[in-house]
């Protein structure tokens, strides 16, 4: 909704309706839905959906947003409440475990890719602070000073990108394993 006026009562209600089901039911793998079916599976009219969100990708869009804005959250989180390092390790896996529980999500959005979303650009932006932030806060004398936040964000697009593949949750964390041992400092 591009309208910058508050949303009434009721209006934030059924919007907010709309993207818990959405999320559930990415969650449960119902990607091939109908677009109106999630009106009805929501328990609101086909012309509320179309009010809010004009199209699948709309939709998904504000799903992937909260689900950022939820990650980002959590990586702020951590940071008040373990050592450094330990916030970054737990963050990282963190991002595999959700993306693990949340398939159907990965895969509308690996439609949205080709769109250049402006939602998935803000949230690898956001997204790429929070690595960063962790990365700093573990940087002295745990972490390499090379091996900047890219790099780590390279590692879980690659991980996003291959979402689909039978062993993903298992290689996933194998590259976790990998990027965390990969940062840390040697012995001189």
């Amino acid at each position: 909704m591009t309208d910058a006026r508050p949303l009434r009562a009721d209006a934030r209600r059924n919007r907010d309706t709309l993207i818990a089901k959405a999320r559930e039911l990415f969650a449960g793998g119902c990607f091939d839905l109908r677009f109106d079916d999630f009106a009805k599976r929501a328990g609101v009219g086909t012309g509320t959906l179309y009010r809010h969100f004009p199209t699948r990708e709309a939709l998904a869009e504000a799903v992937y947003h909260e689900e950022i804005t939820a990650m980002c959250d959590r990586a702020r989180e951590l940071r008040t409440t373990l050592p450094a390092d330990e916030a970054l390790a737990a963050f990282l896996r963190d991002v595999v475990d959700h993306l693990y529980s949340h398939q159907g999500l990965a895969r509308t959005l690996a439609t949205l890719m080709a769109t250049r979303s402006d939602a998935l650009t803000e949230g690898g932006r956001a997204m790429y602070e929070v690595v960063a932030d962790l990365l700093a806060d573990a940087r002295p004398g745990t972490f390499r000073d090379d091996v900047g936040a890219g790099s780590v964000m390279m590692a879980l697009q690659g991980i996003c990108a291959a979402y689909d593949q039978p062993t993903h949750r298992h290689d996933a964390d194998g590259v976790i394993t990998l990027v965390l041992a990969g940062l840390r400092r040697t012995a001189q």
